[in-house]
């Protein structure tokens, strides 16, 4: 490994390289299960094994029936997580996601309110179209989301250990909808956009899952270990040069640090974008059997951390700018 700043006595870092090829092989074996049950979506699956590595959220981007919800459900089998689903509608209430007090009485006459846990109070929770709830209810889950836990009544209720939310949103079907603001947007690790499998994908699912028996995802790595993977992946070292090539594509993207981007991005990536990028390339390595991150997963990730963080100018989407094209443009400057 080199420019190592983080493992400091050889005998640490002989520690550290043996706990990672530990790791490598359990996550491999994880991502290999996923693929098995989900068909010609790698990237989305890699994504989305990096955000719950990071202990972060991810926002999936994509058109119906692109296996979202079965996605989910793989990834919470193979990882020992218990996970659960919220149709997100119009009139969800935030107690329907949170829980409420109800009035009891016992027996020998006495009172008092008992706390529901809602459905938030799992390991991974798929929020189902996130943005066809009001704003309150959105708000209410980002809350947990930030803060984990919640408040009913006065009382603080701590949320389960690991706690990943994978909220879904549909782009076409926009009526109707409550787009998320940019605050709320910033809280998701990453936005993973979900596209349609090519064409011998898509022959292997008409396949594999039309016919009498259909393959059901196996556990993998329990619980515990996740945690221990979600820290190791923060003390997995990382070069000097990396680091300056975060630094150099994130405040790149600010208009106020690049003018040249002056006319066409109205806001940029706060400092939580860093982050989520550094925690990011740390898992990808990792997932990918290096035990450090590279330039090239700082590139390679910068579309699904920054492209919910920033914003175009109404000038520049009349021309036909798209975000997407200016974070290309951006990363192929490293």
């Amino acid at each position: 490994m080199t420019e190592t700043t983080i493992v400091e006595r050889p005998e640490e870092d002989e520690a550290l390289v043996a706990e990672l090829e530990r790791a490598v092989t359990r996550l491999t074996a994880a991502k290999a299960e996923v693929d098995r049950i989900i068909f010609g979506q790698g990237d989305v699956v890699e994504q989305s094994l990096i955000a719950v590595l990071c202990g972060g959220h991810a926002l999936l981007v994509g058109v119906p029936g692109l296996a979202k919800t079965k996605l989910v459900h793989t990834l919470g089998t193979v990882l020992g997580l218990e996970d659960r689903r919220i149709q997100f509608t119009p009139d969800l209430m935030p107690s329907d996601i949170l829980g409420a007090e109800v009035l009891e009485q016992s027996q020998t006459g006495e009172r008092a309110f008992r706390f529901i846990k809602g459905p938030v109070f799992a390991q991974l929770l798929m929020a189902d179209e996130i943005n066809r709830a009001s704003p309150r209810t959105q708000s209410a889950l980002l809350q947990a989301m930030q803060e984990r836990f919640v408040t009913i009544a006065g009382q603080s209720h701590q949320l389960p250990t690991p706690f990943h939310v994978l909220a879904t949103q549909n782009p076409l079907e926009q009526e109707g909808t409550y787009p998320l603001p940019e605050a709320q947007l910033d809280r998701f690790l990453l936005q993973v956009d979900v596209v349609y499998p090519d064409r011998a994908s898509e022959r292997r699912i008409l396949l594999e899952t039309t016919g009498s028996e259909e393959a059901e995802p196996r556990g993998v790595v329990t619980r515990d270990e996740l945690m221990d993977f979600q820290r190791l992946v923060r003390r997995l070292p990382v070069g000097e040069s990396v680091v300056e090539a975060i630094l150099d594509l994130v405040r790149s993207a600010r208009p106020e640090e690049n003018t040249e981007l002056a006319a066409r991005v109205a806001w940029g990536p706060g400092p939580r974008a860093s982050q989520a990028l550094m925690l990011a390339c740390r898992a990808r390595a990792l997932l990918n059997g290096r035990l450090a991150p590279s330039r090239d997963d700082v590139a390679s990730l910068a579309e699904p951390v920054l492209q919910h963080r920033m914003a175009l100018t109404y000038a520049a989407r009349a021309d036909g700018v798209t975000v997407k094209g200016v974070i290309a443009d951006l990363a192929s400057r490293l």
